[in-house]
């Protein structure tokens, strides 16, 4: 079913990409992930994004609960990211109900839950949530089921991705539970068919990290032959982040999951105002090189943004060239 209110020609135009482009997947969640989505769009031939599903925050933390589903929350956000701009569909999806019973929630979360309650699967639920918003890409949830955020901060255990990305301290373990879990079938063949990989923009340890630490996810990247490319935040985030450079970033990454070095850091190297305790984040080639790690920097800032955000045309220009530099 076609959004509606969208022109024939402009539909078309907003639902297809470059067949010939190459097939990227992105890995993350929230509002990174769904910047860097927009980005791809840019370039890519097919996008698969796949998603965390240890988000227990505002309205996801009520519903995978409660309805046994794996958080809609981060998913909407990315199916929203891959649809055409203007579209009733999009409208529906965006809402978000500010009083009564369902005050907090998000209009495209209940639907994404009705949608696995009338499909009798999360996935299928999924599918028909991208026909509806006519994407131009795949969302797929890291695993089948809702996880928990696991970690160890300066000695102690921390459960829940909030707690977790409010603690301050060293992070030196982080994980899923149940550790029974295991990433979605569909997850790691998409990660297995791709050309390139791109892990953040977003919340290094709650999404980037959120989403890798879940079993399988790692050995498909590992396993895959294209290059791994990893997007640095333009500023630190407080409660995981203060005081790291991109260097402490690519540590964090490769030491708490294994994960093999991305062939390329992608920077800003614009001036960004924040107030601190944070801080711009900033990207040493010297030390990155000692990791092998190739830094491409660039003016990344979103200058009619709100807040500190990557600019998705400036992004994705430079993704898409680093296919030249890391084919």
């Amino acid at each position: 079913m076609p959004p509606t209110g969208t022109e024939p020609q402009a539909l078309m135009e907003a639902l297809e990409l470059d067949s010939s482009g190459p097939r990227v997947v992105a890995i993350g969640g929230g509002h990174g992930l769904a910047q860097g989505l927009q980005a791809i769009r840019g370039y890519a031939g097919r996008i698969d994004a796949v998603v965390t599903v240890a988000d227990d925050g505002g309205s996801s933390g009520r519903l995978a609960p409660a309805l046994d589903i794996p958080p809609p929350g981060d998913i909407r956000k990315c199916l929203l990211a891959l649809a055409p701009k203007e579209s009733v569909w999009k409208q529906l999806f965006e809402h978000r109900f500010e009083v009564s019973d369902v005050s907090g929630h998000s209009l495209g979360n209940l639907i994404i839950a009705a949608l696995a309650d009338i499909e009798g699967d999360f996935e299928a639920a999924l599918r028909a949530s991208e026909r509806l918003l006519g994407t131009v890409g795949s969302v797929i949830p890291a695993a089948p089921e809702h996880l928990r955020l696991h970690a160890v901060i300066d000695g102690s255990p921390v459960t829940g991705q909030l707690r977790i990305a409010r603690a301050r301290g060293t992070i030196t373990e982080i994980g899923v539970l149940p550790e029974t879990a295991r990433a979605s079938e569909d997850a790691r063949s998409a990660i297995a068919a791709a050309d390139q990989i791109v892990l953040g923009p977003g919340s290094l340890y709650t999404s980037v990290i959120a989403a890798l630490v879940v079993p399988g996810i790692v050995a498909a990247i590992n396993d895959s032959i294209a290059p791994l490319v990893f997007v640095s935040n333009l500023i630190t985030q407080d409660g995981e982040t203060l005081g790291m450079d991109a260097a402490d970033h690519v540590d964090a990454l490769l030491h708490l999951t294994g994960v093999r070095p991305p062939a390329a850091i992608v920077a800003n190297d614009a001036p960004v105002t924040i107030d601190p305790p944070l801080n711009p984040i900033t990207a040493d080639s010297d030390v990155l090189a000692t990791y092998g790690v190739d830094v491409v920097a660039s003016d990344l800032v979103d200058r009619q943004a709100s807040w500190p955000q990557h600019e998705p045309e400036r992004l994705g220009a430079l993704l898409g060239s680093l296919l030249k530099r890391h084919p």
